[in-house]
């Protein structure tokens, strides 16, 4: 899916830390996933405006991310507000990164660009415990069929329920490219009951998943 058509997983809450920064490709399109010091996800286009350099390469300064080639330094909203050549400028307000909506759901980054679209509600999902997220070189097509059908619910926005006994797992499906893949995979259920054996458990599973799905292209 496309971030105009609706909401992309992009990332594992958990793996973006407050103050740090990291790219990621949805559709072909190349993002940042970062966030600010007060802990709030945001997700952009991955360049700067200046020279185009990445600015999941750059450094989070409190609730500013800062390219690495010159430091200029942009807010939240994505508007530059500090150039280190020229520190007296009044920065024009042309120069900014292009931003997406960000929002965070079971313990998953979402992005769109049609900020009318809405996330799926799931009834008794109040807390989760992060797995892992998997990339696969194969297509989104591919790697959709081979999820488990039973008890696999389709929630709408590339996501799903996998109930595998009494437990309860989310997958995001992040489109990257006709080529390769993410999931981003969750349990339901608080950290004090489900950390430690059961992520372990899980992690493993979802391996072997890619390892069918890259080394056997009959499984789709």
């Amino acid at each position: 899916m496309k971030l105009e058509a609706g909401w992309v997983p992009v990332a594992l809450s958990a793996s973006i830390e407050a103050g740090t920064s990291a790219g990621a490709v949805v559709d072909g399109s190349e993002i940042v996933v970062w966030r600010d010091n007060s802990g709030k996800a945001h997700v952009w286009e991955d360049r700067c405006p200046h020279r185009g350099m990445r600015m999941s390469f750059g450094f989070v300064r409190g609730d500013h991310i800062a390219c690495l080639y010159h430091g200029w330094q942009y807010d939240t909203a994505g508007q530059c507000r500090y150039i280190p050549a020229h520190p007296t400028l009044d920065v024009p307000q042309t120069i900014k990164v292009p931003t997406y909506a960000a929002e965070e759901k079971y313990g998953i980054v979402w992005a769109t660009a049609a900020r009318e679209a809405a996330l799926p509600d799931i009834d008794g999902v109040t807390e989760v415990t992060p797995v892992r997220s998997l990339y696969i070189e194969r297509c989104p097509d591919d790697v959709a069929t081979a999820l488990p059908r039973s008890g696999f619910s389709d929630l709408g926005a590339n996501l799903g329920l996998l109930e595998v006994g009494d437990d309860r797992l989310l997958v995001a499906l992040q489109d990257i490219s006709s080529k390769k893949t993410a999931l981003h995979i969750v349990i339901a259920g608080a950290p004090a009951v489900h950390a430690g054996a059961k992520q372990k458990h899980y992690a493993v599973w979802a391996e072997r998943l890619r390892f069918d799905l890259e080394q056997n292209a009959e499984v789709a």
